[in-house]
């Protein structure tokens, strides 16, 4: 990476995580985010604050006070907002984890500039990836950006050989199908290293983020996801791509 930054911006954390990521995990919150989901439930995490500040070092010491609840798994997960969005600090973080023997996990949506994804890749341990559509015109109405990027994330994430937890959200009208579901078993059959497949029903606690920042919710009448529902379609998924698997 050309580029170095000790110093980035993290919004938040939350400590003694169980499902962001293997084990007990401190859950890091990097502000900023390039794309404009439609089912985005933290609004407030798009545009990064200097309030948010903080370096790489002062980082490692918060999280080097919860090694002994980390275990052989556990360890820290930088998502957002968008990680990526802040690519050289977060490649000198995760490396200075990695020194201090800490886990690393990426929680992302693959969107962010390419030619860093390379050395982010080289120090992260597990990726949660975020599929947020399969095809171009779908993927931009749903985030307002274009697939390539992602995809080019993913490509890379494979020639590295990182373990990846696909995660979906699943909307009311929009995913909640099992021709949706046949799709992505298309697409996530194929892929390697993939250890756990999570479908993340949408839920409406942000709705009354975007009245904070006057900005109109996109999604305003869609119901939240009936749990029950996205679990026999979780389930349902699982079983294909392991059909597609044991035939190909």
């Amino acid at each position: 990476m050309k580029q170095s930054s000790r110093t980035g911006y993290i919004r938040k954390f939350e400590t003694m995580g169980m499902v962001d990521g293997p084990g007990i995990r401190t859950i890091a919150f990097l502000s900023g985010c390039p794309l404009r989901c439609l089912f985005c439930h933290n609004p407030d995490m798009w545009k990064t604050d200097p309030k948010d500040a903080i370096t790489v070092d002062e980082l490692v010491d918060k999280l080097k006070r919860y090694k002994p609840y980390y275990g052989e798994e556990g360890g820290v997960t930088f998502c957002g907002g968008e990680p990526l969005n802040q690519p050289e600090f977060l490649y000198e973080a995760m490396k200075a984890c990695k020194a201090e023997g800490i886990s690393t996990c990426l929680d992302t949506s693959g969107f962010g500039r390419p030619d860093t994804f390379d050395d982010i890749l080289s120090v992260t341990d597990t990726i949660l990836y975020d599929i947020k559509g399969l095809e171009e015109k779908k993927y931009r109405e749903m985030t307002g950006a274009p697939l390539r990027v992602t995809q080019q994330f993913l490509e890379k994430a494979q020639a590295h050989n990182v373990p990846i937890w696909i995660r979906v959200v699943i909307v009311p009208g929009f995913h909640d199908t099992y021709k949706y579901m046949d799709e992505l078993a298309d697409y996530i059959a194929p892929l390697n290293n993939i250890e756990r497949i999570e479908l993340l029903p949408y839920h409406t606690m942000g709705v009354n983020k975007y009245e904070l920042i006057d900005k109109e919710y996109p999604l305003d009448g869609v119901p939240a996801m009936n749990k029950d529902t996205a679990m026999e379609l979780q389930e349902y998924l699982i079983q294909k791509v392991a059909t597609i698997r044991s035939n190909a």
